[in-house]
């Protein structure tokens, strides 16, 4: 299994409002609390949507809950214009 290039705060996201428990931000997120575990392990990338939910339980933006481990590099995050003639 090849490692994840994204990371997360959610435990510390948890914490810092009010102890949140595992369960409680699954129930507040609508997922189970086997997700918020493999997400907190780093063993899962949550989708697009999954991200978005889980920063608005917290109010905070999507970057304050996931970040990349390694910043990909500059040519990577801005692939070359295509020539669409």
């Amino acid at each position: 299994m090849a490692e994840l290039a994204i990371a997360n705060n959610l435990r510390r996201l948890r914490f810092d409002h009010g102890e949140m428990t595992q369960d409680a931000l699954a129930k507040a997120a609508g997922v189970t609390r086997q997700t918020i575990i493999s997400l907190e392990a780093g063993r899962y990338a949550p989708s697009l949507e999954l991200a978005m939910r889980l920063a608005l339980v917290f109010g905070c933006p999507v970057d304050d809950v996931f970040h990349w481990k390694t910043p990909p590099s500059e040519h990577a995050a801005h692939p070359p214009a295509r020539d669409t003639q």
